[in-house]
């Protein structure tokens, strides 16, 4: 993931589970979860995975496997009762069919960001959202433009949360993708401007991480736009490739 240029809390990586040098910290010391916000739309509410688990399943048994201590916070609910004999704790801000701003006859989660925000006080946002814009062809142009603005929201709400933004994954029509791919590709320098500006966020790669096997469509995708209980598992590991060394 692109580095994040705001200072590190830590000086050194003292104890397994710490973060290296250089890594923005948001998490708080050990014996206290770190208070992760899955904040998006369907997809992060876990439309076609089993009990709309979302990647937050994956995620939260990676972390247990390696007896580090993460929680979820958010209005909704969704996801199993425990995972690997723990309980799962279910809440995100996963909006089914929700983009990023109102517009398109579609709601956006911008206008929820705010008091989400001040109510849940995550240490980390995980962010993934645009797939409902880019698939209803809501002014594909400015879908960038809007994610910036809905970026800096967060990072005005909660300034000392870590963003971590993931470019979003394909959908199965290779003309279709043609647009994910750009939109994708105005990520970059969004976050590189606000890491420049000493904002703390990161920024990973769902599209990728999917186009990676050639089979994609049927192993990872239960539709046109939403991964499978092993898509979800694939984003998993690609949250707790930029996560991971934060938790303890």
């Amino acid at each position: 993931p692109a580095s994040d240029s705001g200072a590190s809390k830590s000086a050194a990586a003292a104890n397994p589970g710490d973060p290296a040098p250089g890594i923005y910290d948001p998490c708080p010391p050990r014996g206290a979860p770190c208070r992760i916000m899955p904040l998006g739309d369907s997809i992060t509410a876990g439309a076609g995975s089993t009990m709309n688990g979302s990647y937050r399943v994956d995620l939260f048994r990676r972390a247990l496997r390696n007896h580090q201590s993460i929680t979820f916070v958010g209005s909704v609910s969704g996801g199993p009762p425990a995972v690997d004999a723990m309980a799962f704790p279910p809440n995100h801000e996963g909006h089914s069919g929700y983009t990023i701003d109102d517009g398109g006859g579609r709601p956006g989660i911008a206008p929820l960001v705010v008091a989400a925000l001040e109510k849940y006080r995550p240490h980390v946002v995980t962010l993934m959202i645009g797939t409902n814009d880019v698939d209803i062809r809501l002014d594909p142009p400015n879908a960038p433009r809007r994610l910036g603005a809905l970026i800096d929201a967060i990072q005005l709400g909660a300034p000392e949360a870590l963003v971590v933004l993931a470019q979003i994954v394909p959908t199965t029509s290779e003309a279709e993708d043609a647009a994910v791919v750009a939109y994708n590709a105005a990520m970059p320098a969004l976050v590189e401007a606000r890491a420049r500006a000493g904002k703390h966020i990161v920024l990973v790669d769902m599209h990728a991480a999917f186009k990676k096997n050639p089979n994609f469509a049927v192993d990872y995708m239960t539709d046109n736009l939403h991964p499978s209980d092993a898509g979800y598992a694939v984003m998993g590991g690609v949250w707790y490739a930029a996560l991971g060394p934060l938790f303890r």
